[in-house]
């Protein structure tokens, strides 16, 4: 499958956040940062402004190029938050690291939460509901900042009750495709777009297959793919392992969404990944 779009992919190889400038000719690494009591594999562990701040010294040290923030878990069947909530959890860790010079990103759904990541530092919005909200678009399209913009069918309360396809590679394509769109007509450059397919998000372990599977479609839209398959539960489907007990089929999940494109990985296991990358770039470069 093949699809267009009618605002123009970002030249080169690079993604634009703030000062930042990716080289996405390599893949990067995303590194978790959950300052939340309830997300579903490390919720509670990084509470705590100077838990946090360690985290992401030690995300840096291992290989993460960003240093993902977030103050509302998504997962399925999870409680909203209000964003009064998550602004108390996020902003001293957003500033924290930011002013050591680290490229962080916020991740939420909620524009008033965005605003005030970005006053903190904050270089990139990494948003699950594809900068939907009501001045979302327009309050990215005011900065800087590079965005990710997600696939989810449904909301986190209630997407994976019963998550409906025809053709999940096509339908999660087209709505990505009109995302890119939207954000072009708000004003935000090419260069700062990435784009997720939102594995977990509103699909079955079929659909998500089925969408790893057909990865490289997604990358003929022209924009960077970011892709979180961390420890998530179809590859506990798969394996029948716990969330801990994932790192290996996190691993592997990576290296195969590499494979098909993906630039960005969002990953709870830094180091790991970043040694299998090295593996996996050596062997590209020997041809």
């Amino acid at each position: 499958m093949q699809f267009t779009t009618n605002s123009a992919p970002s030249e080169g190889h690079f993604l634009y956040c703030g000062s930042f400038k990716l080289d996405l000719r390599q893949p990067h690494i995303m590194g978790i940062i959950n300052v939340t009591p309830d997300s579903f594999s490390d919720g509670g562990k990084h509470e705590g402004v100077e838990n946090a701040l360690a985290h992401g010294r030690k995300l840096i040290a291992e290989g993460a190029a960003i240093l993902d923030v977030g103050g509302e878990s998504t997962r399925p069947g999870a409680q909203p938050v209000s964003p009064e909530e998550e602004l108390r959890r996020v902003l001293p860790v957003v500033k924290g690291l930011a002013e050591e010079g680290y490229l962080v990103s916020i991740d939420t759904r909620h524009t008033e939460v965005m605003i005030g990541a970005l006053k903190a530092g904050a270089a990139m919005v990494n948003d699950v509901n594809g900068l939907r909200a009501e001045g979302a678009l327009a309050v990215c399209s005011e900065s800087d900042a590079g965005i990710c913009m997600m696939h989810m069918q449904g909301d986190p309360l209630t997407m994976q009750i019963n998550p409906t396809y025809v053709n999940v590679v096509l339908e999660v394509a087209e709505f990505l495709k009109h995302r890119a769109e939207d954000a072009s007509l708000a004003g935000i450059g090419p260069e700062r777009i990435c784009l997720d397919p939102g594995f977990g998000f509103g699909k079955t372990v079929q659909h998500n297959l089925e969408l790893l599977r057909g990865l490289s479609s997604l990358v003929d839209l022209g924009y960077p793919l970011l892709v979180g398959l961390s420890r998530k539960s179809v590859l506990g489907a798969v394996t029948g392992k716990g969330t801990e007990d994932r790192v290996h089929s996190s691993i592997a999940a990576a290296l195969i969404a590499v494979q098909h494109g993906a630039r960005i990985l969002r990953v709870h296991d830094v180091a790991a990944t970043h040694n299998a990358l090295a593996v996996w770039s050596a062997v590209e470069q020997s041809g």
